[in-house]
């Protein structure tokens, strides 16, 4: 059996990063694509962040001070959930995961999440 990682009552926070070569109207419209996605998956979107870097951070792909912030507005405002717009990598997961105490998955996390609470026959729930 396939274990969703969102469950119907998940309140949530979307991340996107900004860098220089990626315009506010881009990201904008990548958070709005990625709400639909978790309202889809059956996640209630609370809070949205985006963070400007030059660069993403190697260890919690934002800075470690945002994951600070974002830990305790998820601490205020019960969420469950933190949904990043970009993959993150294993390494990236755990330290936000231990950091922020709450499920952290990525866009392709969420749509994988979407595909297999979809899928209704073995053959299907196979190949996600």
């Amino acid at each position: 059996m396939i274990e969703t990682q969102i469950k119907t009552i998940d309140k949530a926070i979307l991340v996107a990063v900004k860098t220089r070569d990626i315009s506010s109207e881009r990201i904008e419209e990548h958070l709005l694509e990625l709400e639909m996605l978790a309202d889809t998956a059956g996640a209630e979107t609370i809070i949205k962040i985006i963070q400007d870097r030059q660069k993403y951070d190697p260890a919690y792909f934002i800075g470690k001070g945002k994951a600070e912030e974002i830990a305790e507005l998820a601490e205020l405002n019960e969420i469950t959930i933190i949904i990043f717009d970009e993959d993150l990598n294993p390494t990236q997961v755990r330290n936000l995961e231990r950091l922020i105490n709450r499920k952290i998955i990525d866009r392709s996390g969420l749509i994988l999440d979407i595909f297999a609470s979809h899928a209704k026959t073995n053959q299907a729930k196979t190949q996600v």
